[in-house]
Order: structure tokens, then sequence, then C-alpha cells
């Protein structure tokens, strides 16, 4: 196929993406689709048809792709901009059609680009003329904080967006008259050896007073856009790595000069650094594009349903048409959509490279790169401006962003790049240089020193720069939209996930035995508002999902599935998902039972502690309280008072069950017991002598109150809770023995729960001393050092040793929710049982579950024993030091084959108070299960 031909084959390649983007606009805007709905697009596409017939007369040599490529940038740009700016969309799409007519007027005019380079003098003249033009009186005009307009009435033009491509034509023309005297260095200047001055000079000045210039009128972008432009043209142009040092030092010392001198930077520089410090305000911008982009996911939300293309007062993006259009794509294209078209621009810059390859005079390849590298550049600077990746500067999306001056520009390098491709000769020849002094002694063309292969080296480097910066951009993209995404959806601040909540039905949550806790309430408006019928029933479980507050709970761990965007049921759900078609989200069933719940809540009535009922052989929860617990519905009055600083009570939102750490007291003892009983340490009927007091590691343990048992057995020890014995058990097992036990029942490890769960902790055993040791074996933390004194639990953990004990020595994986259900009510997630490891063998569990039947029949848990059935349990009591208790108690039931394990711990509770609070909740869990 010839190169034409190829041309008008990627163009109707790319005209479906330009096509399906307005159908899905018309769609999401509730209209039909038809050739007058889709007139749009239609005549976008028959506009770049005129531009490639006019190529097939004008540059019929000219690289194929450049055209298909611009085609689909500019199509995805009108049709974003009348997303976002309807308004505006009509004015955009006639300079787009005029823009074209610019580009066809470029191929017809500019027939010899080594010719313009006679005038190369007279281009920088006038673009620096351009670039000044701008501070004149009356005419110039400033718009968002730089003096880069001409205003004639209603009408503006930015004349940097010319003046950027004559100095490149400038840059193109002298480096090609020049770059031999460029490239050898005749100066010495200290160690160093520098061109010469005379040949140097020129160019030093002209980009000085350009940069001087944009720096006055604030055009940042533009600065930095003409800076690498000519440091990478300088660098093809000579292949001296030394001026790429020299020019990032320089560049490093201009910024620090800039932000020294202008506050305009160092504003700038504040927002990149911490935009959420003044989210509301300098960083309002920036933070809304954040919220943005982290909404796209891989998918997006679906072209038209985003917020970031919204009025401002309905979560959208100030100037999202112009410098932050990309978050808007991001958003409703997803990632995969936001990359597809950094990979257009990546394909452009590719274009432009083969093009400066082909090109038969040093004047067209210099000219290729230097515009390459403009439109490659400015994408680049704004998308990692908007996504933070650097310092945010106004500057606009090439061929995509809303605005004349940049399409007419963008259509004026791609007119210049068509016909450098035009005057390519192929790899097989050398270039010609143009204006240098030839072997006679006279100006002309003759073979040029830069050959082919040299020049295809630095091009090649060249290339590999721009693919590094998109492969940054796209890494940096990743990173916002699937890394940090949840962390930005769920701040408090986001108005993005309040505007959504609010027009979203999130499913309900509820027991297993079908008591409602949360629900969402349509409003007249069409809104839904969250609401919690329960009350205090499970109200730590549940959390919360507030506007202002974000998310805890239930409702944040499965924000995603509530809000119908996990856990699909059927395709359809998978469907309407990536269609972002908005539809209820799925329903969330606890494995929490209302009738368990209540029991355990009412156990803890006026007292302060925590309880946790559990399935042992699954590790489905069956009731997790704390208390004091709050009512649910008023969840923002409390939040707020402990957010003022106000709260009398702000420990009622604290859910003591997962995030408190206690000292386990005698409740620990099942653990030390294990490992005894485990490693042959000692037996059930291994007698000690059991004092009130006695010395171990020269300091004294005690029994509580001092009791003397006399010589008893390891089993009455367990049964009575003696300190003494039990201190003389851990020596007997050393420390390494004691903390591998008790991480091989979850401690010192990070447990993966449905919700925020405190690590339960031990000390580095090669810390711990003999008298350490003892105290810790009876569940009391007394050391000093740089690792934690130990053991400190949770009651989560101590209930999930008990369960480890009740399923032959296997810790399951403990979790909340039961199963997840579409609108339909179709079911779209079962948990399924893990076991997480074996803690003991079954063979030691099941001996000390004999063993711990004894505490509840002739021991210290009397108070939790049930009629007609076996409980086996063991109570623990904590001394605060203040002359109170913490009371705690693990039951299992019935013991002969437990289905049920409850932890309690109450802080300054009465002795057996945890027994009691266990008996109430076990006898109720063994009556909903059955078991009783």
């Amino acid at each position: 196929m010839t190169r034409r031909n190829i041309e008008l084959l990627l163009l109707v390649i790319a005209s479906p993406i330009v096509i399906v983007l307005f159908a899905m606009l018309v769609v999401t805007g509730g209209q039909e689709l038809s050739f007058t709905t889709l007139g749009v697009p239609l005549g976008i596409f028959a506009a770049f048809i005129a531009a490639h017939i006019a190529v097939r007369f004008l540059a019929p040599a000219a690289d194929p792709a450049i055209l298909p490529i611009t085609f689909a940038l500019s199509g995805i740009g009108i049709a974003f901009v009348t997303r976002i700016l309807p308004d505006k969309a009509v004015n955009q799409l006639i300079w787009l059609f005029l823009a074209v007519g610019v580009m066809i007027v470029v191929l017809a005019v500019v027939r010899n680009l080594d010719k313009l380079a006679n005038y190369k003098y007279t281009l920088m003249v006038l673009g620096i003329l351009l670039l000044l033009a701008p501070m004149l009186p009356v005419i110039g005009y400033e718009s968002g904080g730089g003096q880069l307009w001409l205003k004639f009435g209603s009408f503006t033009f930015q004349p940097g967006e010319i003046a950027k491509i004559l100095i490149v034509f400038f840059i193109a023309a002298y480096l090609a008259a020049n770059r031999e005297m460029l490239s050898v260095f005749t100066w010495k200047v200290g160690p160093l050896w520098l061109p010469s001055p005379a040949t140097l000079l020129p160019l030093i000045v002209m980009w000085a007073l350009a940069f001087v210039v944009v720096v006055l009128e604030k055009d940042l972008g533009l600065a930095l856009v003409l800076f690498s432009v000519f440091v990478i043209m300088l660098y093809v142009a000579t292949g001296k790595k030394l001026y790429l040092v020299v020019s990032i030092g320089l560049a490093a010392i201009a910024a620090v000069a800039l932000y020294g001198m202008m506050g305009h930077v160092q504003a700038r520089v504040a927002i990149w650094l911490d935009p959420f410090a003044d989210a509301q305000g300098a960083g309002f911008q920036l933070v809304q594009s954040i919220y943005s982009i982290a909404d796209g996911d891989l998918f997006g939300q679906g072209i038209g349903r985003g917020m970031g293309g919204n009025p401002i007062a309905e979560g959208g993006i100030p100037v999202a048409e112009s410098d932050f259009i990309f978050p808007v794509i991001a958003e409703e294209t997803g990632l995969l959509g936001a990359a597809g078209v950094l990979l257009l621009y990546l394909c452009f810059a590719i274009r432009g490279v083969v093009t400066a390859a082909r090109a038969k005079s040093d004047v067209s390849s210099f000219t290729a790169v230097g515009l390459t590298s403009i439109i490659v550049l400015q994408a680049f600077i704004i998308v990692g401006g908007v996504t933070r990746l650097i310092p945010l500067t106004g500057i606009t999306l090439p061929f995509i962003s809303q605005g004349g001056s940049s399409l007419i520009a963008s259509f004026i390098i791609v007119g210049c790049l068509l016909r450098c491709g035009d005057e390519g000769t192929g790899v097989g020849s050398e270039m010609r240089q143009t204006g240098a002094i030839g072997a006679h002694g006279a100006h002309g063309a003759t073979d040029s020193v830069l050959g082919r292969v040299a020049l295809g080296r630095r091009l090649t480097g060249t290339m590999m720069i721009y693919s590094v910066l998109f492969a940054v951009l796209v890494a940096n993209l990743t990173y916002l939209m699937i890394i940090k995404a949840p962390e930005y959806q769920n701040m408090p601040a986001n108005n993005h996930t309040m505007v959504r909540e609010a027009k979203m039905e999130r499913g309900t949550i509820s027991t297993v035995d079908g008591t409602v806790l949360a629900q969402s309430v349509r409003q007249d408006d069409g809104s839904y508002v969250r609401e919690y019928p329960a009350g205090t029933l499970a109200a730590h479980v549940v959390g919360y999902a507030s506007e202002r507050f974000g998310t805890a709970g239930i409702e944040a761990a499965y924000n995603d599935t509530l809000r119908g965007e996990q856990n699909f049921a059927s395709f359809t759900d998978v469907v309407n998902s990536l269609a972002g078609i908005q539809v209820k989200g799925n329903d969330v069933v606890l494995t929490i039972d209302s009738r368990i719940q209540e029991a355990a809540q009412n156990a803890l009535a006026g007292q302060v502690g925590a309880v946790v009922a559990m399935n042992p052989e699954t590790g489905a929860v069956y009731a997790l309280a704390s208390s004091p617990t709050y009512d649910a519905a008023d969840y923002e009055a409390l939040l707020t008072a402990a957010a003022e600083g106000n709260s009398g009570d702000s420990s009622e939102l604290f859910n003591r069950a997962t995030q408190a750490l206690y000292a386990p007291g005698s409740t620990f003892k099942m653990v030390t017991l294990a490992a005894a009983l485990q490693d042959g340490i000692a037996k059930a009927d291994s007698e000690y002598d059991s004092p009130g007091e006695m010395d171990i590691g020269n300091a004294p343990v005690t029994n509580v109150k001092k009791r003397d048992y006399g010589k008893i057995t390891l089993e009455q020890a367990l049964w009575y809770s003696s300190n003494t014995v039990f201190g003389q058990v851990g020596v007997q097992l050393g420390a390494d023995l004691l903390v591998n036990m008790a991480c091989s029942f979850g401690f010192n490890e990070q447990l993966s729960f449905d919700l925020p769960l405190a690590m339960s902790l031990m000390p580095d055993p090669a810390e711990m001393t003999e008298w350490e040791t003892a105290w810790a074996a009876c569940g009391e933390p007394v050391g000093e050092h740089e690792s934690p004194a130990g053991p400190q639990a949770t009651v989560m953990q101590m209930a999930l040793v008990g369960c480890a004990i009740a399923n032959e020595g296997a810790l399951m994986q403990p979790y909340l929710v039961d199963g997840i259900y579409n609108a339909n009510g179709e079911r779209g997630f079962s948990p399924i049982p893990v076991k997480l490891k074996q803690a003991i063998d079954a063979a030691t569990a099941q001996e000390e579950i004999e063993i711990m039947k004894g505490v509840v029949t002739e021991g210290t848990g009397g108070k939790a024993a049930i009629d007609g059935v076996a409980v086996a349990g063991k109570t623990g009591t904590h001394e605060r030091g203040d002359g109170d208790d913490d009371s705690w108690f693990v039951g299992l039931a019935p013991a002969d084959d437990p289905k049920v394990v409850v932890a309690v711990a109450i802080e300054r509770g009465e002795s057996g108070a945890g027994a009691a609070a266990a008996h109430d909740v076990l006898e109720t869990a063994l009556e909903v299960t059955g078991a009783l």
C-alpha cells in the first residue's frame, strides 16, 4: 500500500473511537442515535478526509500516521469539550475546522524548509515580539495568573503558541548552519573546553530573551517547554552530553532562583507538595483533579457520568475544559482510556522522530525534532501537573484542550511535520547540510558530516527519553487510580464521594437472621440518605457512611460492594458496572445474629468492656460487642464533638473488641498450658507447690490475694488460677517456647479481618528476664525493654485462642460477612472457611478442654455454668494497680463438641463478672444454633 492509502486506512480505523465517544454522550444525555445526533463526529471525520486529500497532492511522501493520530486526539478533545462545556463546543469545532484549513495552507505555502531557514533571524525577532505582545497596554490580557493573551473585543488569542513554533524554526536553522562549530570545543575556560563564544552567543541570547519574557509573563509552562525543546535540539544536533549536563545544572539554578523571587512559583510548589493543606482554597483545583482521577478505576465511570466535568457545585473541576481536561478523561474512561490517550501521544512522538530520521536536510530534521518535542513535552507537563507528578503549570493539552490558539498552533506543527516527512529521502541517503561552507569555500549543499547512523543514535536516545516520560505518567496514573484510589475516595472532604453517594442507593447491611442494620432511604429530590434503624445493635460492626466523615466499619470495608462495584452476582452486574450504569448496590448479610448480639450487649450494659462470640469450626463471628456503645443514628454528633474537642465520652466510638489491647490475665494460661502439654514439659497430673507468694527470678510472683493452695496438680492450678504454679511452668518452658506458642495462636501477627484489628503482642524472648517470663506465663505484662511488654491481647485474639482449642487445634480465619446479594437477590459471595494455621495438635486441644471443664465445675468459672450443658472455660483477672481489676473469661460449649466460643473482658469488673457475662451469651448462642 502507498503511504497515503495507509493514512486513509488509519483514519477509518480511528473513526470509531471518535464516533463511539459521541454516541456514548448522546445515550447518556437521553437522546436517540441518528445521523443528526452524530453529525459532529461525522463532520470531524469529513474534515480530516478533506485534509487527507490535500496531503495526497501537497505532501504525497509525508508520514502516514501523523494525521490519523491527530484525528483521534482532536476527536477526543471535541467530545470532552462537548461533555464539559456544551456552550463552547461549537466554537471549538469551528476552531478545529479552521485549524485543519491552516494546516493545509501551511502545506501549500511552505514547500521547502531550507529556504525558510534563510529568514531565521527574522523569525527569531518575530517570535520574541509575539512573546512580548501580551505585555502591551490595552490589548494585553491577563487570565489565570499569567499575562499571556491578546484581546480584541470578545476575541482572545495567545501569541505564545505561535511564537514557540517560530523559535523552533530559528533554532533549527541556526543549528543546521553552525552545528559543526557547536560540536567542536575550541575555547578553554579553566579546566573546561567550550564552543566558540561567537557561535554560541546568538543562540544563548535568543533563548535567554524568550525565557525571560515568558517568566515575566508568569507563563512557566511555556518557559519549561522552550527550555526543554532547546536542550533536546542542541543534543540531537551536536551529540554532546556536556550540553545536557550543563543545561540540567542551569535549570536547577534557575528553578531555585525563581522559587526565591516569585511568590507565584512558591505557591505552585506548596500546592504540589500538599494540595490538601488548603483543599478549599489554593489547592482546590488540584484536589478536585485528584478526586476525579481516583474515581476512574480501571474502566472509568462511563462517558458523561463522571464528576470532574460537572459544575463546581456538583464536584466539578474549575477550567476542566482547558488545563484540567485530562482528569475528566481519566475519570470517565478509566486507567485504560487515560493510558490510551497517552499512548497516542507516544505514537505521535515516534512518528515525529521517524520523520526527523528520514529528513533530507539538517533543517528539516531539527525542525521535526523541535516541533515533535513541543507536542510531547506539553502533554507530559500538563498531565504530570494535573496528576501531581510535577508542580502544576498553566499549559494546554495539545489537540484536546479547549482553545483556538492551541489548536491553530498544533495543526501548524502537524503541517510542518508532514512537510518534513514529504522531503524525506529515506535511511539510505546522507543528509544535506544547509548553509554550511562547502569544500570549495562556497555556501551551498554538501555532504553532511552528520550521517544517518549518528543521527539515528541521537534520535533513538531522544525516543527513549520520550518513552520513559510517558511510562512514568502511566505508572503514576496506576498509582493514583488503583493503589491510592481507596484512600482518596474515603477522605471525609471528598465531595466527589459525597455527591455520588447522595445519588446512589447503597445496599443494605443486615444480620444473618434478617434484622436490617443499615439502609438507604430515597428522598423527594431523588437523593438517598443512609439510615441505621437498629439503633445501638452492632453499631461498632456496621460503622457509618458519612458525607463529612467518610466511612467506617463494614460500611468502609465493603464500601465498593455496597455501591455495587464489587462482588458481582451476574454477568449483567459486570456489564452495568463497566458501562457506568448506576444500579442499587449489593446487600451485605453479616454472620452476626441479632439475638446473640443483643445478649452480648445486654451482658455489658452499664460496664466498660467487650464480648466476641464465634463459631470455632468456621471462624464466623456471631456477636461482637463493645461497651459503652452508641446509637448508630447519632454517629455524626459524636464525631463532630470529638473533632471539635468537646466530646465528654468519645470512647463510645472506640471498638474495644478489636482495637483495645488488654493484659489477658489468667486467660493466657490456656496458651501456657498448651505449650506445657504439647512439648511434654508437664502433664495434667504433674504436681507443683502453690504458695501464696514465691520468688522467681529474684522477684515475687503472687496468687490473687496471696492465697496458698499447697501442693496441687497442674490441672488444679488451672482450675484455681494459681500464678505461682504457672510462673514455675513458664520458667520450665522458657521465653522462646512460651512466645512461640503465643505466636502460633496469632500473637505478633497482623491478622486479616473485616474491621481494623490491633495486633496482639508478645515481647522479644531474648529480652525477657526469668521473672518476666514467669509473669508472662500468667498473662501479666511486666517487662520494660525495646520490644513491647507482653502478653497484650485484644478480646478477639483471646476468642481465637479459645476457637483453636475448641477446633482440634486448628485456628480459622475470622470473618463477619455471611453473604452478598445483588438487587435481584442473586448471591454474589459466599464465605469459604479458611484455616490460618494449626496452633496445637488435636490431642493437646482435647486434653486441654478436659482440664478447662474443671474451671467451670470445680474452680473460678462457676458463674459460666449452664444447666444440662458442659462448659469449658478459663477465667482471668488483671490487677490494674489502682485497686481495681479487669475481669476476663473465655468459654467454649458444649465442651464435648464445641459449637460456640465466647471471650469477655470487663474493665474494673467484679470477681466473676466475665464468667457471668459469658454465661448469658453462651446460653443464647447455644439456643440460636440449636446446640442446647
